[in-house]
């Protein structure tokens, strides 16, 4: 059972990212305030529930939250301040969009760029510890799926609709194929060092 807040009496944003291993494509990130009374049996940590619930989860975290908002940072700008910053920007701009400033935020992780002047604790598997950093697990991987799948058919042999942009052996083998897109992250690993790149 996921803990409602650490805090009592606090308004407390919870706050994850999705996208972060992917080799194309934007890191999203999501920063969500639940009523302290909101309990949702099927929510839990992104990874370990279906797409179906997902979906199901977020138009119901979209309808109950007291305020939630998603973050976005492009290839480019990833490119630019590498992943780590990237994922804390993303954090930030979902923060930045709340309608209500959150007192305290519950970060996924053991690490964080400090937002403002507000309080902040990282929490390491937080999206399977807290109702808000779980839900904004959800709003984060969603909409980054709903954007891989936008993109997608554009550049349809990348796979995108099935890999979500993450480093599997046949988007690997597309990028080996057919070099790399626009959306792809330039200072990644993309393919092992001794085959070459087409940019």
């Amino acid at each position: 059972m996921l803990a409602p807040f650490l805090h009592d009496n606090t308004i407390e944003a919870g706050c994850d990212e999705a996208g972060r291993g992917c080799l194309a494509g934007p890191v999203f990130a999501a920063a969500v305030i639940l009523p302290s009374d909101f309990s949702n049996e099927m929510l839990n940590d992104s990874k370990k529930i279906s797409e179906k619930k997902r979906y199901q989860l977020r138009t119901e975290i979209e309808k109950e939250a007291i305020a939630c908002a998603v973050g976005i940072v492009n290839h480019a700008e990833i490119d630019l301040i590498n992943i780590l910053n990237a994922s804390f920007l993303a954090m930030h701009r979902a923060i930045d969009q709340l309608k209500i400033k959150p007192e305290h935020l519950l970060i996924d992780g053991n690490r964080f760029n400090p937002y403002k002047n507000i309080k902040h604790t990282c929490v390491i598997k937080g999206d399977g510890k807290y109702s808000a950093i779980a839900a904004a697990s959800i709003l984060a991987k969603t909409y980054r799926d709903d954007f891989m799948l936008k993109i997608h058919s554009e550049f349809p042999n990348y796979l995108w609709n099935n890999n979500k942009g993450y480093p599997t052996k046949k988007h690997r083998l597309a990028i080996k194929e057919f070099g790399i897109s626009q959306y792809h992250r330039k200072s990644f690993g993309l393919l092992p060092d001794q085959m070459e790149l087409k940019f």
